[in-house]
């Protein structure tokens, strides 16, 4: 079995591109079932946030046609997909995983959402029938390991998100942000953190609007904000400045022909929109209108670029913990492939054990039952300590991953000579997701209303 890992992120891809193989949560199970019907596909599951999509899998020794999974379930030219394709496998899936839970690779480094993300990716999978004990044990590894960077690093401290790197953007962009009016469309956990970097920095009245009129007013309610009923989108847009705008709407819902409408009742005072939706909620046409400006997620990456520097020493401490962690996670795998060869052994000395408790019965007469069991306990006991050597060895030779000796050993015992790389079956026990908040890398989940979305 080998693990596969491929993807697409804000590193390798531009945002046009992204929003095309961009996954709702509505489509999430139903996609991942369909990867999973993938020929050669053991187990998977889909990482799908507004900065990356990555397949994750357990493929047989056949291999699985990942990228032709990615180019037939998005209709794309697999020519405009494959140059921005990056795949790892192995070690180097592992290594990438972790690094990715950790928040080491994500646009703003230290953002605390992603773990969330892919916790919530993980229970999707689990819920759909695609996860089994290599990913089950592997993503086990990988919260743990994302845990330890978070506690004992300070990659988390001052911690952001693409939430406050949009305000920060719009500071820069429009100044004060006192007395502002700003327009939340999508009442999701971007918008309400969104919100909350508007407030502290005082921004003065805020609209919000949502599909659902109660998700909307439990947003607004802590900032005494004004909802506005989705079809009214169109009419309360023109008296905001700022329009941060985060849905699931498959198309653009903002258009050249509604801002020209805007600024004529605006009398042609700026508007500015940051669009952190993927696909994206802004037409970028309208960047091209005098006094729009428009920012995606994309151009947020110039400000949250501003804050590696920073980070850079503590990114280095959290490198070095996650490398440790891969580290021991493929020792505790290759000393699992060991397993089937121990319990031959194991077997074999225990086949030897009752032979000869068999033959010396007649010699042993008549036992009472506390004999017996000093008998039975002395030999069990025996055998024991004359196995430890050899079981020792074997684990030696599979976490040093030498295979060579590994084969001598089996030879040398009689043991079976194909040593099998599975990892143990983990407990199903639920895996605790955590409620993403939707920062750097946020999830296809705030649906856009459903007039909005036609």
């Amino acid at each position: 079995m080998t693990l596969a890992l491929i993807g697409v992120n804000h590193k390798t891809a531009p945002i046009e591109l992204r929003e095309r193989i961009a996954i709702s949560r509505d489509e999430l199970p139903e996609t991942t079932r369909a990867l999973a019907a993938v020929p050669g596909v053991a187990e998977c599951m889909i990482v799908s946030t507004c900065n990356r999509v990555e397949i994750l899998a357990a493929v047989d020794g056949q291999g699985a046609d990942l990228p032709g999974f990615l180019h037939r379930q998005f209709g794309l030219d697999p020519a405009l997909l494959a140059p921005h394709i990056y795949q790892h496998h192995d070690q180097d899936a592992v290594r990438h995983l972790f690094r990715v839970a950790a928040s080491l690779d994500s646009m703003v480094v230290g953002e605390p959402q992603i773990l969330g993300q892919v916790k919530e990716a993980f229970a999707v999978a689990r819920a759909s029938g695609t996860v089994g004990g290599h990913l089950e044990h592997l993503l086990q590894s990988t919260f743990a390991a994302a845990k330890r960077v978070r506690s004992e690093t300070a990659i988390g401290s001052n911690s952001v998100s693409i939430a406050s790197v949009a305000v920060e953007l719009a500071q820069k962009i429009f100044g004060s942000l006192n007395g502002r009016t700003v327009f939340l469309v999508g009442a999701g956990k971007m918008s309400e953190l969104a919100a909350r970097h508007l407030v502290q920095q005082g921004a003065g009245a805020i609209l919000v609007t949502n599909r659902t009129m109660e998700r909307a007013r439990q947003l607004a309610e802590p900032f005494k904000g004004r909802v506005i009923p989705f079809e009214q989108l169109y009419d309360a847009a023109s008296e905001a400045d700022i329009v941060i705008s985060s849905t699931g709407a498959p198309h653009p819902i903002f258009r050249t022909e509604h801002c020209q409408n805007f600024m004529h009742r605006r009398r042609n005072r700026p508007m500015f929109f940051i669009d952190i939706a993927v696909p994206r909620d802004v037409d970028p046409a309208m960047n091209r209108l005098e006094g729009i400006f428009v920012y995606d997620i994309d151009d947020l990456q110039a400000v949250a670029s501003s804050h590696l520097a920073e980070r850079s020493r503590v990114a280095q401490d959290a490198e070095a913990l996650v490398a440790a962690e891969v580290e021991r996670f493929l020792e505790r795998q290759r000393s699992v492939s060991a397993a089937p060869a121990i319990v031959a052994l194991q077997r074999q000395a225990e086949e030897l054990r009752q032979a000869e408790l068999k033959r010396a019965q007649a010699r042993l007469g008549t036992l009472s039952a506390e004999q017996l069991a000093a008998v039975e306990a002395l030999t069990r006991g025996l055998v024991n300590k004359f196995l430890h050597p050899p079981m020792q060895a074997l684990k030696q030779a599979a976490r040093e991953n030498d295979r060579e000796r590994m084969e001598t050993l089996c030879d040398e015992w009689s043991l079976p000579a194909t040593i099998a790389p599975e990892p143990p079956a983990v407990a199903e026990s639920p895996v605790p997701v955590e409620a993403s908040t939707a920062g750097a890398e946020t999830s296809r989940t705030e649906q856009a209303p459903e007039e909005i979305r036609k």
